[in-house]
């Protein structure tokens, strides 16, 4: 089977359950960018340092697999995907535990603190970025398509979750979390 295929020459797209859409189309956008935010948690599984981080990132990036599906499908046509796991409430509870997990052995937050410091982390905090824009792009496909609420809830959860899991990483690692100093620092 050839990688390409050249339908995608004229800048249009193929979605699950037929129909082509512009590349620039608002839903292309949304899979997009959950497709990046699972390449950048790729990276961060890669550096992390605490076994169960590895293991619940490669969980979530295939959960933000199917969610790319769903989204890659013709709107009505999502059921077509059969094997495809659905975000559901349930998902997002299981979001909710891993923060309250990661974040029982952390110092308390007093300030807002930078991305950043072991390589982990970073990658985690550039994770969240990514996974916010990710949550963006499908708020506003949503004022203008049928989008489940839930799929929205995932990723504002997400977010959280990657922010959490980027302070235990430094915490693990020994490295403090570097507070915003506002113009104080200056």
């Amino acid at each position: 089977m050839k990688i390409y295929t050249k339908t995608g020459d004229d800048g249009t797209t193929g979605l699950f359950g037929g129909g082509r859409v512009q590349k620039s189309d608002a839903r292309v956008e949304a899979y997009g960018d959950v497709d990046e935010l699972g390449s950048v948690l790729g990276l961060a599984r890669a550096q992390l340092t605490r076994d169960g981080g590895r293991e619940l990132l490669a969980r979530i990036q295939s959960r933000l697999f199917d969610l790319g599906a769903e989204l890659a499908s013709t709107p009505g046509r999502e059921l077509k995907l059969g094997a495809v796991t659905r975000i559901d409430e349930q998902s997002v509870a299981e979001l909710e535990r891993a923060i309250d997990d990661a974040q029982s052995p952390l110092p308390e937050l007093t300030s807002f603190v930078l991305a950043g410091g072991s390589v982990g982390a970073g990658w985690l905090h550039l994770g969240r970025t990514v996974c916010r824009r990710a949550e963006r792009q499908l708020v506003r496909l949503a004022q203008t398509e049928e989008i489940r609420p839930v799929t929205i809830h995932y990723l504002n959860r997400l977010s959280d979750l990657l922010f959490v899991l980027a302070r235990a990483e430094n915490h693990a690692q020994g490295v403090a979390d570097e507070p915003w100093l506002g113009r104080k620092g200056e």
